[in-house]
């Protein structure tokens, strides 16, 4: 794999990055563990099996460089002295609630930026605990096998969320399977060139010409959307400690269906609304003073929308490839009605909303302002990244993502895949972003907070269940039962555990500190194989079912 550039995109990611605002998404996945597993060989065996697993993906040996052209560039090249146990490392809980220990170190872990001189990745294999579900003191008892957990984090400039499962879902028995009896791969892009030929300038000026058309008529978009008064949203600002919270809900993809099937619109709509009335019933029961009933001073979610096409998100998603890789996303801007008190009318706000932003298209309102990245020369983002940081405010005031998985039955050394929770950055001034992906007929929730701003994460992840529940109430026939009911025992929904909390974990490798939407298939139906279901590309954000 060759030098290339990063694209404005992914430069501007890296340069947004502080200390108190790491720019890395990860991933926390949780397995069922073999029966009669647990030992420390076998978690050896675990972490082994991830190290050489990750060093077969070829994105993951690449790290960031200057160069000279274009002035303020950078450039990912092969990390030469490329060491995987360098970012592949394994944790022992202290004793303990499972749940409760993996998310506080989770927390814990994603709260410390990547080391930037190496690949911009971090895998860790979280062992210990109580064991989980069948563990020690579990009902299978110590013959039944420990859940174990492991958590990906990769920096934004190395890829948006469907970059990130193509390279993440390389650790993944199914992917390495099919990697190993020689599944095709793409060939690398040949690196982006800055010096062009004479007979490519022509051509180059009139896309330029066009290009600036587009970003004059977005910027005036973003203009447009911009507010001067911030005061509406009080629970989520905040001054940035620092630390990260993690709290984690787990709703019924069957019961979110329901929903649609008599209300119309979307998953997405249903799943917004419920982000939507799970913030008013948190924000009512913390005491705060909730927006006037006025549509524009409700809080507003940043919708990211993938700008990747199924053709190219499969060039090199097995093998973690450059082709496709990086940042291709745009966004809508979503009023989250939390003014509104009853449940079907704050999803028909949300419904009537993404319909007319769909209308519009992601390139042309003002949640497309990412596109405007592409149109700043590198310099630009290099000088201008604070400033960039801190105009997330006037935009927006949550982000909430979808992360599409793989239309199959996912593992990991046999083990199988139980619940696995995307977590997104937190954008400066921001105290939450809510992550949701779908497997195994789930709807798995990520919730990811300011430590201190937020000390009552768990109270808003039980508000998805009990949200997912009112809606229930208003469609026919009889109630089913509640989501978080029939959720999976594990990291269970409400969890939330304090960054800092907690007894220290054991590294077995080296210091954990470093140095410095799609269409998902519910599970009974047939499982698409899984290099091509891994890639869908959704059209729109997070239309994860119909």
């Amino acid at each position: 794999m060759t030098t290339e550039l990063l694209a404005p995109l992914d430069l501007a990611f890296w340069h947004l990055e502080s200390p108190d605002h790491p720019m890395h998404l990860g991933a926390l996945a949780v397995f069922d563990a073999a029966p009669g597993a647990g030992s420390a060989a076998d978690d050896e065996a675990l972490v082994e099996l991830l190290a050489t697993r990750a060093a077969a993906v070829p994105r993951l040996r690449m790290r960031v460089r200057d160069v000279l052209l274009p002035v303020g560039g950078a450039a990912w090249s092969v990390d030469k002295d490329f060491d995987v146990r360098s970012h592949v490392r394994h944790l022992e809980l202290p004793p303990g609630d499972f749940a409760e220990e993996t998310a506080r170190l989770a927390g814990e872990l994603m709260e410390r930026p990547l080391e930037r001189g190496i690949p911009p990745w971090e895998m860790y294999v979280l062992t210990g605990g109580d064991g989980g579900e069948g563990g020690e003191g579990g009902e299978g008892g110590a013959q039944a096998g420990r859940s174990f957990a492991v958590l990906v984090k990769l920096h934004h400039a190395l890829a948006d969320g469907m970059r990130a499962v193509a390279i993440g879902a390389g650790i993944f028995d199914q992917i390495a399977d099919a990697r190993a009896a020689g599944t095709r791969r793409a060939r690398p892009a040949p690196p982006r060139s800055w010096l062009p030929g004479p007979w490519q300038v022509a051509d180059r000026a009139r896309d330029r010409i066009g290009e600036l058309g587009r970003a004059l008529g977005i910027g005036a978009s973003v203009v447009r959307a911009s507010r001067l008064d911030l005061r509406a949203t009080t629970a989520l600002v905040a001054g940035s400690s620092g630390t990260r919270r993690l709290a984690t809900a787990v709703l019924a993809l069957e019961d979110v269906r329901r929903v649609r099937k008599e209300h119309g619109g979307t998953v997405n709509d249903v799943l917004l609304a419920t982000v939507a009335g799970a913030l008013r019933r948190w924000m009512l029961e913390r005491g705060e003073r909730l927006p006037d009933c006025d549509s524009r001073t409700d809080p507003r979610a940043l919708v990211p929308v993938s700008g990747r096409r199924p053709s190219r998100a499969r060039q090199g998603a097995g093998a973690g490839g450059s082709s496709g890789s990086g940042n291709m996303f745009s966004a809508y801007l979503l009023g989250l009605p939390v003014s509104e008190p009853d449940p079907l009318s704050r999803l028909t706000a949300v419904r009537e909303a993404m319909d007319r932003n769909k209308k519009d298209g992601p390139s042309r309102g003002p949640g497309a302002v990412a596109l405007l990245a592409g149109q700043l020369h590198p310099l630009a983002h290099r000088l201008g990244a604070p400033l960039a940081g801190n105009a997330a405010r006037i935009l927006f005031d949550v982000l909430v993502t979808s992360v599409p998985l793989p239309r199959a039955t996912l593992s990991f050394g046999g083990c199988p895949l139980r619940e696995i929770y995307p977590m997104a950055p937190l954008a400066r001034g921001q105290s939450l972003a809510v992550g949701l992906t779908t497997y195994g007929g789930q709807v798995h929730v990520g919730l990811v907070a300011d430590g201190k701003a937020l000390p009552d994460l768990d109270g808003l992840a039980k508000n998805m269940t009990a949200e997912l529940d009112a809606l229930l109430r208003t469609t026919s026939g009889e109630p089913a039962p509640s989501a978080g009911a029939r959720a999976e025992p594990g990291l269970a929904p409400g969890r939330a555990v304090a960054a800092r909390a907690g007894r220290p974990a054991r590294d077995s490798a080296r210091a954990a500190t470093p140095a410095a939407p799609a269409e998902a298939a519910p599970a009974a139906e047939p499982p698409v194989p899984v290099q091509l279901a891994l890639i869908a590309e959704p059209a729109e954000p997070a239309d994860l079912a119909r």
